[in-house]
C-alpha cells in the first residue's frame, strides 16, 4: 500500500512544524508556480486550508474521485483529507493555512459550523450579498493584519478569521439549500446558463445562451430573474467585470492579453466595454489598484 504524504507545515516544507497558533497567508500562484502548478496529493494532519481560485481552473484530486472547477471557486481542506491540486498556469488566488487548534479557538461556541468544516467544501456560487470581490477583500484583509505589526494584533487576527468564515458559512449554507431545493427545469437551465458563460465569455450573445439551451431568450431571463433577480446580460457582464478585474489586479498581463483571455474580438472593445460598467479605463483601474 502507498504510504501518504503528510506535511506538518505548508506542502514541500519537509522539515516543518506549525505552532498551536499557525496561520499563514500567501498568494495562490506564488507557491504553484514553483511546483509547475501541480500540488500532489497529500495530507495536514492539523492543518486547514483554504484555496480562492479567483482565475483560470483548478482540478481536485480527493482520495475517491477526481473534480475540475472553473474559477471562482473556494476549497475548504480539513485536516487529514487526501487532496492533490492541478492548476491550470492563468490560475490567480489565494491560499489561507490555519492549525485546527487556532480555528477551534476561533468559534468555541458555535457548533452549527461544524458540519462546513468537517469536510472537503467547494463553493463555487458568490452571489450577492457576498460576491467574489468581497470574500477575497476578506483574505486581503486579513493578510494585511498578519503581516503589519498593529498594536492588539491577536484579537484583530481572530475578528478577522470570524468574519471571514461566517461569511463562508452563509454561502455553504446558501449553496447547501439549492442543492437540497426541487431540480426543478428553471434551476436546471440557469445552473446550465452559468456554467456555460464561464465557459465563452462574451463570444455568445444571450440569444445565443438561449439557443444552446433550446429555450427563447425571454425565458432565460425570465429563469434569471427568477433565481438571481437579475437579467441575463446583466449576469454576463457581472461575470465578465469579476474576472477583468481579477486579471488587472492580480496578473501582469497587458489589457490587449486581458482582452484576449475574456474573449473579446478586439482589445478596444474591451476598455470600452470596461470604461462603460465601471467608469475607468482598465489602465486607470490597474494604478488606482497599485496606488
Amino acid at each position: 500500500m502507498q504510504r501518504l504524504t503528510q506535511f506538518d507545515g505548508l506542502y514541500g516544507q519537509t522539515n516543518a512544524r506549525s505552532s498551536t497558533e499557525y496561520l499563514f497567508s500567501e498568494l495562490l500562484e506564488t507557491r504553484s508556480r514553483s511546483f509547475n502548478w501541480v500540488i500532489e496529493p497529500h495530507i495536514h494532519a492539523r492543518l486547514f486550508q483554504l484555496f480562492l481560485v479567483e482565475t483560470g481552473a483548478v482540478t481536485l484530486q480527493e482520495a475517491n474521485r477526481q473534480r475540475t472547477f472553473a474559477a471562482p471557486v473556494l476549497l475548504l481542506i480539513p485536516p487529514t483529507a487526501l487532496h492533490g491540486l492541478t492548476y491550470t498556469p492563468d490560475a490567480t488566488g489565494r491560499i489561507l493555512t490555519l492549525s485546527d487548534a487556532l480555528a477551534d479557538s476561533v468559534f468555541p461556541d458555535l457548533p452549527a459550523l461544524a458540519p462546513m468544516l468537517e469536510a472537503v467544501q467547494c463553493l463555487t456560487s458568490f452571489e450577492e450579498p457576498y460576491p467574489v470581490a468581497q470574500v477575497r477583500g476578506l483574505f486581503e484583509e486579513l493578510d494585511k493584519e498578519l503581516f503589519d505589526n498593529q498594536p492588539e494584533k491577536r484579537p484583530m487576527l481572530q475578528v478577522c478569521l470570524q468574519r471571514l468564515f461566517l461569511v463562508l458559512f452563509r454561502i455553504w449554507q446558501r449553496s447547501r439549500a439549492l442543492e437540497a431545493a426541487p431540480n426543478t427545469p428553471s434551476l436546471q437551465y440557469f445552473r446550465k446558463f452559468q456554467q456555460r458563460v464561464r465557459q465563452v465569455g462574451t463570444t455568445h450573445s444571450v440569444a445565443q445562451l438561449a439557443d444552446e439551451l433550446a429555450i427563447t431568450p425571454v425565458h432565460l431571463n425570465r429563469i434569471c430573474q427568477g433565481v438571481a433577480g437579475k437579467t441575463a446580460s446583466l449576469l454576463v457582464q457581472e461575470h465578465i467585470l469579476d474576472e477583468a478585474r481579477n486579471y488587472l489586479t492580480y496578473t501582469t498581463y497587458s489589457v490587449s492579453e486581458i482582452a484576449y483571455q475574456l474573449h473579446f474580438e478586439y482589445p478596444n472593445y474591451f476598455a470600452k466595454f470596461f470604461k462603460k460598467h465601471t467608469g475607468l479605463s482598465p489602465t486607470e483601474f490597474r494604478e488606482a489598484q497599485a496606488a
